[in-house]
């Protein structure tokens, strides 16, 4: 069986195709198609509140390829889902209708406590016994969970991204309304741990040098920090290897990392290097398969 999920962020739109595989009651699922372009449709939206004609007439150029994928893949069962900036953008039905009638495609616009249920059904496979922050930067929003025990018991999604942090669209009050849950929280629970998830802090994982598996401290992400923002945009491209879309974003999306930690007082944060798009991919397992055996990895 072959699975398909396409998440529209705020910054790029992505496409994934995976097998599903069953080892003896234990399922994998194994990538075998990923596109990702840079739409930005965050960009337009955080400050006309519109997503562009111009945009308009990619994004659904980029449908129709999708479409294309998962029609020469052969995929079963796929899923669709925007997020903040698709839900801000006032012309986001006039885009939803267009898909459906030239391409053929549904979009799902979900909630930030949609994309967290989502972002929960792959992070619980990485949880031990320890308390964890969860922090999901996206574009245009991010999510905190909190787990004990491996279960999750708050959540929270706040109105702030990498994009709007880079635009100035957010606010001290919003900046203090996150600092209070995330000081209280971590009192009230006693956390101990950082989980990341988003391709930023992927990507500062990767400029750090950290092996699969280990922890970055958070001392070394101020240290990648501060070397990624003394870079120039170009230097960020040429001697990171950064794409343009990330090399604008990674900064502002680490302050937010950062200051989440700080607030929580954790020293350290695991990256599991999975996101919205796996989950999606549970969750269609879950929905069409008409045998449930433990999903116990994300290959």
């Amino acid at each position: 069986m072959k699975l398909a999920a396409i998440d529209i962020g705020s910054n790029a739109a992505r496409c994934q195709i995976s097998s599903v595989l069953n080892q003896n009651g234990r399922v994998f699922f194994k990538k075998v198609e990923y596109v990702r372009y840079p739409i930005r449709f965050g960009e337009d939206v955080f400050s006309s509140g519109y997503i562009s004609d111009l945009k308009i007439e990619k994004f659904v150029k980029l449908l129709k390829a999708f479409e294309l994928l998962l029609d020469v893949h052969d995929v079963n069962h796929h899923m669709i889902c925007a997020t903040s900036a698709m839900r801000n953008a006032y012309n986001a039905p006039e885009i939803i209708a267009r898909v459906r009638e030239e391409v053929g495609l549904e979009i799902q616009v979900i909630d930030g406590e949609a994309e967290a249920e989502l972002i929960n059904k792959v992070i619980y496979n990485f949880l031990d016994e320890r308390n964890y922050l969860h922090i999901d930067v996206g574009g245009g929003s991010t999510e905190f969970n909190i787990y004990v025990n491996r279960e999750k018991v708050a959540s929270q999604s706040f109105e702030q991204g990498s994009i709007r942090h880079m635009q100035g669209r957010d606010s001290e009050e919003l900046w203090g309304n996150m600092r209070l849950w995330i000081e209280l929280n971590a009192k009230k629970y006693h956390l101990s741990r950082a989980i990341g998830t988003g391709g930023n802090i992927n990507k500062l994982f990767e400029i750090a040098g950290k092996a699969p598996g280990k922890p970055i401290f958070r001392k070394q992400m101020e240290e990648v920090a501060s070397y990624v923002a003394s870079l120039t945009m170009e230097q960020r491209v040429t001697d990171l290897l950064l794409n343009p879309d990330r090399a604008d974003v990674i900064v502002p999306a680490a302050e937010i990392y950062l200051s989440a930690m700080k607030w929580a007082k954790l020293e350290s944060m695991i990256v599991p290097a999975v996101g919205l798009k796996d989950g999606m991919l549970h969750s269609l397992y879950e929905r069409y398969h008409p045998e449930r055996f433990v999903i116990t990895s994300i290959s």
